[in-house]
């Protein structure tokens, strides 16, 4: 069973930073996809970023110079550093995790951006 735990979500300014965090438990291997995606109230989710075993990496257009995403395989953890934060990043942010045929999702953080 994988569990995901994300953290760092919270309230900030239009231009402020964040950084989200969240750590893998169980049977999780370095080749595992791994990143966050965001819904907001009534919309499908939307993937904001993922990277993938061997560190490449994908983002929305929408963050694309502005979030950062990365992995820290020793501690089965997925970062993502967001910058330049504008009020439509508001949103909760999922973790997630592909593995044995499976998605896998945390409970989500919610990231508020103030105008």
């Amino acid at each position: 069973q994988v569990q995901l735990v994300e953290s760092g979500g919270g309230l900030v300014q239009a231009g402020g930073s964040l950084r989200l965090s969240c750590v893998a438990s169980g049977s999780i291997f370095s080749f595992n996809p791994m990143g966050w995606y965001r819904q907001d109230p009534g919309k499908q989710r939307e993937l904001v970023a993922l990277v993938t075993g061997d560190g490449s990496t994908n983002y929305a257009d929408s963050v694309k110079g502005r979030f950062t995403i990365s992995r820290d395989n020793a501690k089965n953890a997925v970062y993502l550093q967001m910058n330049s934060l504008k009020p439509e990043d508001t949103s909760v942010y999922y973790c997630w995790l592909r593995g044995y045929g499976s998605n896998y999702w945390g409970k989500g953080t919610l990231v508020t951006v103030s105008s």
